[in-house]
């Protein structure tokens, strides 16, 4: 058998940039092992695997060690392939069946608006293990569904950390988001990174679903509810975030780098 596969780059309006994300639109269902070996050989943050439904499309993802319930980039990437490979008109909502329950995407001109679930990150006491491995001097920590968030002074200890990642697998979480407010005169309002070797992903490039903790975050630190993220890594990457009662509004765009055969 053969299938397609495609590469994008989302949040990002360049080649290169943002966080790439394998995406298989399937004609059928794959059994879980074959789309773990597929995202294993692919050896991106998450490889997205459409199946279409009645009135959405299935969307599971997987890192190159294990499946998770929520990612941002990869919905993304799915959207902008079902846009452009003509399963979707462009101007029809683009709607998915995952783990987190129904999540949509619609266009507004060049960008994407993903619907995604809030998750307001509660205060907690550190383990001893995160701090030291962060070497950083917190000003509050918090817990949300999936991640710690580590809340640090200023851009720059955020954007110069370099963390003991095997001290970080250690910790019981999806992923530990390190942030700050923006320096003064940014075009963003607040930075982040994203680390996340529990999974398989020891930094991710930008990371959509931990604005659904961010926005929630920096909107009641900051008295707004529409903001602008930027996470600080080597790709770099904007995200659009609004909130929205419970819900979050992450907007970004997306450029396909390639499109191959999979050969099984």
């Amino acid at each position: 058998m053969e299938q397609t596969i495609i590469q994008v780059d989302a949040f990002t309006d360049r080649p290169f940039k943002g966080n790439p994300a394998a995406v298989c639109v399937l004609a059928e269902p794959r059994d879980a092992q074959w789309m773990q070996q597929v995202a294993t050989e692919m050896n991106l943050s998450e490889t997205a695997f459409l199946v279409q439904q009645e009135d959405s499309f299935q969307l599971r993802w997987f890192t190159p060690e294990v499946e998770v319930e929520l990612c941002g980039h990869a919905t993304l990437a799915s959207a902008h392939v079902l846009w452009q490979e003509g399963y979707l008109s462009p101007d029809s909502e683009a709607r998915f069946s995952t783990l987190s329950g129904i999540l949509t995407a619609r266009r507004n001109t060049e960008w994407i608006e993903l619907n995604f679930p809030a998750d307001p990150p509660q205060a907690v006491t550190p383990p001893v293990i995160l701090l030291e491995a962060l070497n950083v001097q917190a000003i509050a920590v918090g817990k949300g569904k999936f991640d710690y968030v580590v809340e640090v002074e200023n851009e720059q200890q955020v954007r110069e950390l370099t963390p003991k990642l095997t001290q970080l697998q250690e910790i019981p979480a999806r992923g530990i988001i390190v942030t700050s407010r923006a320096n003064p005169g940014a075009d963003y309002d607040f930075v982040s990174r994203f680390f996340g070797p529990s999974v398989g992903v020891n930094e991710d490039p930008v990371t959509g679903s931990a604005h659904c903790l961010l926005a929630p975050y920096w909107s009641q630190k900051l008295q707004r509810n529409t903001l602008i993220g930027y996470q600080a890594s080597k790709r770099g990457g904007l995200i659009r975030v609004q909130l929205q009662g419970d819900r979050v509004i992450l907007g970004g765009q997306a450029v396909t780098v390639f499109k191959g055969t999979l050969f099984e």
